[in-house]
């Protein structure tokens, strides 16, 4: 969910029933100013999480799942973003420009699976391997090349540890590139659809024969 989104929605509907709760309170029932402030903090309260749980309740039913599975999702979601943080770090004190486009692509496919996941929480189930195995890998390999690549002196050791570890990093990316694909495939498949009823929409339009037709109906 949008947090400001959500937040702005739930101060939209507090604030105006704490202050209408406030003001029936002190006017309507004669209550003192410091009675009437606890009973409207305490309304503003139970209106905020009550707004909170049916946004919450239509955003779970619009993505299909249940609070167990978005409890669930929310963690390693939040595990990710702990990862994608030490990336971010990592990928960025590297100074080998020869990887500098590679590493802003694992970056940006990264974030962009993220992203996309935390907006719609069921795409987590398309986006598992990458969850649970490829953003650990390129997480442990980039902070490995970090660590090599610092080294005051290289060693041959080193400098074929640290290309088989770009090689490694390029057989990663493509299957980040996967992730992101299997991510937004039913997008895709839901696109390529809308794309030919409208192309046969357009055929059917520029058939003479429905010309024809639509003239003499006229």
């Amino acid at each position: 969910m949008n947090r400001f989104l959500t937040f702005l929605v739930q101060s939209v509907v507090t604030v105006p029933s704490a202050v209408t709760v406030w003001f029936l309170s002190y006017f309507a029932f004669d209550l003192t100013f410091l009675i009437s402030s606890a009973i409207s903090l305490a309304g503003g309260v139970i209106v905020y999480k009550i707004t909170s749980g049916v946004m919450t309740s239509r955003f779970l039913k619009k993505q299909q799942l249940t609070r167990k599975e978005y409890r669930y999702i929310k963690k390693n979601l939040d595990e990710a973003k702990q990862k994608i943080n030490r990336l971010n770090k990592s990928l960025f004190s590297i100074r080998d420009l020869s990887t500098l486009k590679q590493r802003l692509e694992v970056l940006r496919i990264t974030r962009k699976i993220q992203s996309m996941t935390h907006a719609e929480p069921k795409r987590f189930y398309k986006a598992e391997k990458f969850y649970f195995s490829h953003l650990d890998s390129v997480v442990e390999l980039t902070e490995k090349y970090r660590f090599l690549a610092q080294q005051p002196k290289k060693s041959h050791e080193i400098d074929v540890s640290l290309y088989e570890t770009r090689q490694t990093l390029t057989d990663l990316t493509k299957a980040l590139e996967e992730d992101l694909y299997h991510v937004v495939e039913d997008d895709l498949d839901s696109l390529n659809f809308e794309i030919d009823v409208a192309k046969h929409s357009i055929k059917k339009l520029n058939d003479p024969k429905i010309i024809d037709e639509s003239r003499r109906l006229k």
